[in-house]
């Protein structure tokens, strides 16, 4: 059966001259055998010279759970050299005889922007082959490092493993560059593309644009009315459905009737509407708020008023038409 740490771009070359970004960033696990004690924090507290459970240096996950999940937050979108993942093993020797290597085998390793678990890639490892201390060379940025294993019900698995998903992990390294926007070995280098807001921590090669840019080199702006990060922002009812900011999406001159100013993505309220929403609602029925585009009340009008935007009095109307009567009869 094939076991996965799930990755992007896992190569082989490895190297140690960068920062921990994960030194005492917060942490969160699932299912803690002991919220103050085993707490997720004691994976990235910089402390590993006793990998027993009792000292106080480990995550440790409750018994009886068929999933197991441990996250880091770096606290930003950066850029990741490679991860190291030191094991539980109680101070003795490390191989298939030794009971916590069973709960290891099968597990995920995740990088994330979000703490979905997302961008994957395999390796493989048994019980046989998974060492103590894990070494994972990863060149992607994320913002979430994510431990997870699964022992499903239904599910078959080869032998050795834990009838049961642990974390069981004592310290999780994670090797990058602590800002955005730089590279090389001493994270010194910017990011050679200018709109560039990840690189390669290697070579340099632009791996994101900064929001409002597109392209390999993040040469282009956004169009086809789209703005912000990777584009991905579609602009609100610009007049003229014109294109918006490419960056911080507001429309640059003015909105479609209807609509508030900046993004034009907010209908008039306020019982007010039409062109700059500087239009006042007739005397719609319990003062609801009119059609935010053209004032008519969808639900009628308030006693006394008529009309598609209810600002016609009837009072008015039957004086002039009363009015009118006279002179005829007169």
């Amino acid at each position: 059966m094939k076991v996965s740490i799930y990755i992007l771009l896992i190569s082989c070359v490895f190297s140690y001259a960068y920062d921990n970004i994960a030194l005492n960033k917060p942490a969160w696990q699932l299912h803690p055998y002991s919220k103050t004690k085993y707490s997720a924090s004691n994976a990235v507290d910089g402390r590993k010279s006793n990998l027993h459970v009792t000292g106080n240096q480990c995550v440790i996950s409750d018994i009886n759970q068929t999933t197991a999940t441990w996250r880091v937050n770096l606290k930003d979108i950066l850029s990741i050299r490679h991860i190291t993942i030191h094991y539980r093993t109680d101070n003795v020797t490390w191989g298939p005889q030794n009971p916590y290597s069973g709960r290891f085998v099968g597990f995920s390793l995740y990088v994330s922007n979000t703490t979905d678990r997302t961008r994957v890639s395999d390796t493989d490892y048994t019980r046989d082959t998974i060492p103590a201390v894990i070494n994972v060379t990863c060149p992607v940025h994320g913002q979430y490092v994510i431990y997870y294993n699964e022992r499903l019900q239904g599910k078959t698995y080869p032998s050795g493993y834990s009838l049961y998903a642990f974390n069981g992990v004592c310290e999780v390294e994670v090797y990058g560059c602590p800002s955005s926007g730089f590279y090389g070995e001493e994270c010194s280098f910017p990011c050679p593309d200018v709109n560039c807001r990840y690189c390669h921590i290697e070579t340099g090669t632009c791996q994101g644009c900064n929001p409002g840019y597109k392209g390999h080199q993040c040469e282009q702006e956004c169009d086809s009315r789209q703005y912000g990060e990777d584009c991905q922002h579609e602009c609100g009812k610009c007049k003229d459905m014109e294109q918006c900011h490419h960056i911080n999406g507001t429309c640059l001159n003015g909105c479609e009737p209807g609509f508030k100013e900046g993004r034009c993505v907010e209908p008039c309220d306020g019982y007010e509407y039409g062109e700059g929403c500087q239009q006042s609602c007739g005397s719609c029925l319990n003062s609801e708020q009119c059609h935010h585009v053209n004032g008519s009340c969808l639900n009628g009008c308030n006693p006394g008023y008529q009309g598609e935007t209810c600002k016609e009095s009837k009072l008015l109307t039957y004086i002039v038409i009363l009015y009118y009567a006279l002179r005829v009869n007169y």
